[in-house]
């Protein structure tokens, strides 16, 4: 049986500026199998965060399908979209989004509380979660200006994980850290996958690419290519090899 989650099918999508309009994804057909963890890439202008808010739910192709589930969601009113996503999706954007009059906590709980969750049961969970990823007490109680922009992000992390979704989508999320942060967030997402969680993630970054077993490459609104790679290995240099090798023949 296919372990397959999601499927774009003639994606199209289309934007229109004074009279003009840029056709930003051409008829796209993806899959995406549960499990993998699915690095985008390609060049500016590639289409790469169109399709992922596409792919998500957050943004309406023109044309095409997105069956997620089973389910097209294409077709769901924004309403639905958005009880969707609740339930299905977590998100981890470079602009990391935490309200910045709640704690790293609440922020989590907020989250966590759209699904109907029990707050002492979430609490419990997000407590769990904030351990996992090296966040102590003390500084999930502190709020987003009080605390550095790896913590930030590694808080974004959990809160998109609360729901327990079905796929992680990650929209350049290492773009705004320093390197060390940057590491850190990657190897709470490559963790996250190797428990099984789904992950789909944009990036311009060769460090965070090689986090993927499978690189997609858009180009024009169009896949490109694609690259299969094996379990992810700390400075495994014939990985960066077969990447860089690809990556090249993309034109990158």
């Amino acid at each position: 049986m296919s372990n397959t989650i999601l499927t774009t099918q003639k994606l199209c999508k289309t934007f229109s500026n004074q009279g003009l309009q840029q056709h930003v994804l051409k008829n796209l057909d993806l899959e995406i199998k549960g499990g993998d963890f699915t690095v985008i890439m390609g060049p500016s202008g590639a289409g790469k965060s169109t399709l992922l808010y596409a792919l998500s739910g957050m943004d309406k192709p023109t044309l095409g399908k997105i069956i997620f589930g089973g389910r097209d969601i294409s077709q769901f009113s924004n309403d639905h979209l958005a009880l969707f996503r609740r339930k299905n999706c977590g998100f981890v954007f470079q602009q990391i989004y935490l309200m910045d009059n709640m704690s790293l906590m609440d922020n989590v709980l907020a989250a966590g509380l759209l699904v109907s969750k029990k707050k002492k049961t979430l609490a419990h969970e997000a407590a769990a979660l904030f351990e996992q990823v090296g966040i102590s007490e003390g500084l999930w109680r502190k709020f987003p200006t009080q605390v550095s922009g790896g913590e930030a992000q590694r808080a974004a992390i959990i809160r998109a994980l609360i729901n327990q979704p079905r796929i992680i989508f990650a929209d350049e999320p290492t773009g705004s850290l320093n390197s060390a942060a940057g590491t850190a967030v990657l190897d709470i997402l490559s963790e996250v996958n190797r428990e099984g969680r789904s992950i789909v993630m944009v990036t311009h970054d060769l460090k965070s690419a090689l986090r993927g077993n499978r690189i997609i490459y858009l180009k024009d609104g169009a896949v490109c290519g694609e690259c299969n790679l094996a379990e992810y290995v700390i400075e495994d240099p014939k990985r960066s090899e077969q990447l860089l090798a690809f990556l090249k023949e993309m034109g990158w």
